[in-house]
């Protein structure tokens, strides 16, 4: 069973259904129908043409369903007649779906909830697994979800930043059970890429990239952190490096900066270096400038800190970060850091410790806290 082929084909399946008149909630129910069946099926007798079986059998759970409420005669009346088995339109629905799916009337939460769900094909069960929540909650969340975008037409015009901003947070959740959410943001966002040519989607693709290819470095088999400056650089992905950075120049050349390709920018930047010491904290200090002028962030702030604390000295970079909130997550841990590069120990074992007390993985606590030890110990 090709898992790629289904996840593939879920999205125009889906829009073809709701093309056909189909409302958009019970139609992605009668998809998650038709490729449980597939899934059975497939392998034993797999078909000629898998978008029209499973626009075939989609339609025919859609009907079941509308047929099965009281409204029986209404709804027969407007679907009796059932396309032909084949006749599918090329037309792909998949970028109208991403669209829909990160609606502004939804919360974030339900907006990537329902992207995966819809466009990347994925399971109720699996969203559930990865998210760590039961199978129970997400299934309402969803279910809310639908019922919220439920008469919004297809053919609105959509916000690509919102759609960018959902598959950035799909990214960020990394892996968790038997869903790589991480991989599965960049298949959809490669899917993005291709259907519309705008500069901020190459450059996410770009920085999912160039940030997935750190991943084997990134943590030791015992699942400890890795910072970046202690990485083993030649276990990163030297192909992902490679295709992120084409995709990121093309995007550049095109003059319409937006802050995902500043972010690929600084990746870049990071990729590029041999060796830690080697790393361009300049270049990388102006591309941060280039980020805070874009969002005004607090997050990127926080980072342009760390990068003035290497290309100014660690006094210049605490200075930076005294402007900032010091309620703001790993502020404490950017703080010990640049202490620690100051030359002042007792006050950086101080911060690590605070820093692990606010940690919000166990990896994270389990490193800051292995920092302050580290320090105490001296």
């Amino acid at each position: 069973m090709d898992d790629v082929l289904l996840r593939s084909l879920t999205p125009q399946v889906l829009g073809i259904l709701v093309r056909r008149g189909a409302d958009f909630a019970t139609a992605e129910d009668a998809v998650q129908e038709a490729l449980v069946e597939a899934v059975r099926g497939w392998p034993a007798d797999p078909p000629r043409d898998p978008k029209a079986w499973l626009v075939t059998v989609a339609w025919r759970k859609f009907l079941d369903a509308t047929r099965a409420t009281t409204s029986r005669r209404r709804r027969e009346d407007r679907f009796e007649d059932e396309p032909a088995p084949g006749l599918v339109p090329a037309q792909d629905d998949t970028l109208a779906l991403y669209f829909l799916c990160a609606h502004p009337s939804l919360t974030t939460s339900a907006a990537v909830a329902l992207t995966l769900r819809a466009v990347g094909g994925l399971t109720t069960r699996q969203i559930a697994a990865a998210y760590l929540v039961p199978e129970t909650t997400m299934a309402q969340r969803i279910t809310r979800a639908k019922r919220t975008v439920a008469g919004v037409r297809l053919d609105q015009p959509g916000d690509v930043a919102t759609v960018l901003r959902v598959l950035y947070l799909v990214f960020n959740e990394g892996y968790s059970g038997d869903v790589d959410l991480a991989a599965e943001a960049i298949r959809l966002t490669r899917q993005l890429a291709a259907a519309v040519q705008h500069p901020e989607v190459s450059g996410l693709l770009a920085l999912m990239l160039l940030t997935h290819a750190r991943r084997p470095a990134r943590t030791t088999p015992d699942g400890s952190l890795v910072p970046l400056a202690d990485q083993d650089r030649s276990r990163w992905d030297t192909g992902l490096i490679a295709e992120g950075i084409t995709i990121l120049q093309t995007a550049l050349a095109r003059d319409r900066l937006g802050e995902f390709q500043a972010q690929a920018a600084i990746a870049a930047l990071h990729a590029d270096a041999l060796a830690a010491a080697e790393t361009d904290w300049v270049q990388i200090l102006e591309w941060y400038d280039e980020l805070v002028a874009l969002t005004d962030n607090p997050v990127a702030r926080l980072n342009r800190a760390v990068a003035v604390g290497e290309a100014d000295g660690p006094r210049a970079g605490l200075a930076a970060l005294a402007t900032l909130d010091d309620s703001l997550p790993r502020h404490a841990a950017v703080a010990a850091y640049l202490h620690e590069r100051d030359g002042d120990l007792a006050t950086a074992a101080r911060l690590y410790a605070e820093a692990a007390h606010r940690a919000p993985n166990l990896a994270e606590r389990d490193h800051l806290t292995r920092q302050a030890a580290r320090l105490n110990q001296q």
